[in-house]
């Protein structure tokens, strides 16, 4: 586990530990207790906060592993590490499409599934649901990968490299079916601006999701907003998107911390400080309705 943390960090993909269940390591006390304001990039615990703890450094790799000793290793994906995983579980009906999904870097699930590692194109992708595809997510930005040799929790089988290549560029299919969006061609009346103002977010929860019809759409919709932001004006851009995101965590699409690291992610691909992160996405957060 060591010699492979060590390995993907000289590589340039952060690595992290996970518990025994493919879950992040439980937030100590201090953490737990933090407000919004607690920056979990820089924050200096060793496994806090899920991949915002991924690191490069393998000394610090090392204390995670002694750490956690029965840990999984992960690799953060997105910009961070300039990788887009296309995960395949068969169990939920995931199949490879060679049409789709050319040969590159390829992992052997410990669930029976793959993990094909191609190059990050540069703007934000969303970890999500592959768009009309069972069975297949993204993991790029807000998003991590369990790595070899980790062994699965369940079936006790090991992740293994099963093609020795390397991370080969998208295909044009695939980018495309990863990163479109590029802009929303019609957002629902209640997310138009001006709104009302906000409800508490257990109202908006109700009536089937609040009447989002496409979550994942929307969502890749703000990412893209924030990555092709003029100069000047993406730390508003990211505030909006930041709202609006809030509003699919209110309705329960997206989990907290996946939606602002995502959108995290996509700030600091377009060049933003992470004190006007922090600042925009708090904000948008807040201004909403929705804790963090």
């Amino acid at each position: 586990m060591l010699a492979a943390a060590r390995h993907y960090a000289a590589t340039g993909w952060p690595v992290f530990v996970l518990g025994r269940t493919k879950r992040p390591v439980a937030n100590c006390p201090p953490c737990h207790q933090a407000g919004r304001d607690h920056d979990r990039q820089a924050c200096a615990c060793l496994t806090c906060h899920g991949f915002y703890a991924a690191t490069l450094d393998p000394d610090r790799a090392a204390a995670m592993l002694s750490a956690v000793p029965r840990g999984l290793l992960a690799i953060r994906t997105g910009t961070a590490a300039g990788l887009v995983v296309i995960d395949i579980d068969p169990a939920h009906g995931g199949r490879l499409d060679p049409a789709l999904m050319t040969p590159t870097a390829a992992v052997a699930s410990g669930g029976g599934g793959w993990h094909l590692y191609y190059a990050h194109p540069g703007p934000p992708v969303l970890s999500r649901p592959l768009p009309g595809r069972d069975g297949i997510d993204v993991k790029a930005d807000g998003g991590y990968v369990v790595a070899p040799p980790s062994t699965h929790p369940t079936s006790h089988r090991p992740y293994r490299w099963t093609v020795r290549r390397g991370v080969e560029e998208m295909p044009p299919a695939l980018h495309t079916a990863v990163t479109r969006p590029s802009a929303p061609t019609a957002q629902p009346s209640h997310l138009a601006t001006p709104r009302p103002p906000a409800r508490p977010p257990s109202a908006r929860r109700g009536g089937g999701g609040g009447g989002i019809s496409h979550p994942d759409l929307l969502m890749a919709a703000h990412l893209s907003a924030v990555a092709h932001a003029p100069e000047g004006r993406r730390r508003t851009t990211l505030y909006g998107a930041a709202r609006g995101v809030a509003r699919l965590v209110a309705a329960g699409h997206l989990d907290p911390g996946d939606a602002c690291g995502a959108l995290a992610d996509a700030g600091r691909a377009a060049d933003q400080t992470d004190r006007d992160i922090r600042a925009a996405i708090g904000g948008g957060f807040r201004d909403e309705g929705v804790p963090l």
